[in-house]
């Protein structure tokens, strides 16, 4: 159904080698490796919509008919009908200003040539299948939902035509691990129909279930490939097995956390929050002090992020109080789930950078050790945010708020496009500099295992309730 002859990208900085694979009907193909490895580029060459600067080569064939892989414009016929991609960022395929129901319906009306009360209908089911209340999302905009959320919803709307090939970018980023693995289904449902899969991930755990075929791509090259059995349990290469071996869960066990002094830096008492009439959380109480790491786990839509914009002061509370401690302006910091939504689109991040510097008199040294210490490299600075891989824009945003000195960070989701050997070094440096700067950090991740290795304390939030315990209880969801 699909085949990549010598299919390669190049162009302003960007080198994927040619790479040749093969998709029969029924068939899973998973690209997997470290963020800005070009995965998510090779995706974009299949499609047709590289970046401006970049060109593809070499050939493809779908279904039966050939194209040139340099003339993108002519597959665009293919798109939704025969050829899908769910993409990695929602922000980026969702309208705004559109309710997102009525996207997805509109995806059954115009691709399936449904009615619209039968595409209303239909809409609906992709929802409640993908577990989207209704009250929740039919009616909202993309940007009243949780980051986790808009990605399913995004799913629903790029699978609606029911297209036999199905690309998918990091779909499962977000996503707590019931989720994850309800995606990862529906996924599967394609190649069991007769179509073909190909995905990209940097989850393992993804590309364990999903089987088939694993491509293993580092810098543009391709590492190892072979079937997912074999090469996520017995891999060869040494960056394999060094991949395998960043996991969160195999991650050594954290040292005593350092005591803490000093009189917090956020303060919360009674703290409820309410949507669609029903209770995110109530009476919940958490104090944080300089240095302190407090992990936040729960099942997507459940509150954390909502958390955060009440203890920053950014939305009100429905019952209760929050008490931020003085200082500069500067001292509550958010790390957003979704860098494109926190970035200007049209600028360089050189530009965006200097900005923030000059408008803030920040300390413009600090950001090219910050670059070298986040695995960043120069030559990035010259692109705008829609032209770097999503892990990429992710750690720019970590240096950004580190650049801010902030006596308190809200980290949502801060690495969930990071590959597991990123994501450790990443957090490792976030968790170093947060002790070093004494700043309080509120880290929340979908992977229990990773906040038990770095977290002090570990806050559970789920049906409207919370329990806060020290990280060496076994804190239970409620």
């Amino acid at each position: 159904m699909l085949e990549g002859h010598a299919l390669g990208v190049h162009g302003e900085g960007v080198s994927i080698a040619p790479v040749d694979f093969s998709l029969a009907r029924g068939g899973r193909l998973t690209l997997l490796g470290e963020t800005g490895s070009g995965k998510s580029l090779i995706a974009q060459a299949i499609m047709g919509t590289l970046p401006s600067g970049l060109a593809a080569s070499g050939e493809l064939t779908i279904e039966g008919q050939a194209y040139a892989a340099a003339e993108g414009a002519t597959r665009r016929a293919l798109w939704g009908r025969r050829l899908a991609l769910l993409p990695q960022e929602p922000w980026h395929a969702l309208d705004p200003t559109m309710a997102s129901g009525a996207q997805v319906a509109e995806s059954h009306r115009y691709l399936r040539g449904l009615g619209r009360r039968r595409a209303r209908e239909a809409a609906r089911r992709d929802l409640v299948g993908l577990g989207l209340g209704l009250a929740d999302a039919e009616g909202s905009l993309p940007g009243e939902l949780s980051g986790g959320m808009a990605q399913r919803v995004a799913f629903a709307a790029a699978s609606a035509g029911g297209a036999p090939l199905v690309i998918a970018d990091e779909p499962t980023k977000g996503l707590d691990a019931p989720r994850r693995d309800a995606v990862v289904r529906l996924l599967a449902a394609t190649p069991q129909r007769g179509g073909a899969l190909l995905t990209i991930t940097h989850d393992i755990e993804v590309a364990r279930r999903l089987g088939g075929e694993v491509i293993l791509l580092r810098r543009g090259r391709v590492v190892e490939r072979g079937p997912a059995e074999r090469l996520l349990s017995a891999p060869r290469s040494d960056y394999a097995k060094r991949l395998l071996e960043a996991e969160p869960s195999r991650w050594p066990a954290p040292p005593p956390p350092p005591a803490t002094c000093g009189e917090p830096v956020v303060e919360a008492r009674g703290l409820a929050k309410w949507r669609g009439g029903r209770a995110l959380f109530r009476d919940l109480a958490l104090s944080l002090r300089p240095g302190e790491i407090v992990g936040v786990v729960g099942p997507s839509g459940c509150g954390k992020s909502t958390l955060g914009d009440l203890l920053l002061g950014l939305t009100g509370t429905d019952a209760g109080e929050v008490k931020r401690a003085a200082g500069h302006r500067l001292a509550f910091q958010k790390l957003y789930q979704d860098p494109p939504a926190a970035f200007s689109p049209h600028w360089s991040l050189a530009r965006l950078l200097d900005d923030l510097v000059r408008r803030h008199r920040l300390d413009r040294t600090a950001i090219a050790p910050l670059m070298t210490r986040l695995g960043l490299d120069r030559e990035l600075l010259a692109r705008r945010p829609g032209e770097i891989s999503g892990g990429e824009l992710q750690r720019f945003a970590i240096l950004r708020v580190l650049l801010m000195e902030p006596r308190f960070l809200f980290a949502d989701e801060p690495t969930s496009r990071l590959d597991p050997i990123t994501q450790r070094d990443t957090l490792a440096l976030l968790v170093e500099l947060a002790r070093e700067r004494h700043c309080a950090v509120m880290l929340v991740s979908h992977d229990p295992a990773l906040i038990e290795r770095l977290c002090d304390r570990r806050l559970v939030l789920g049906q409207g309730e919370a329990v806060l315990a020290p990280e060496s209880l076994d804190a239970q969801a409620v």
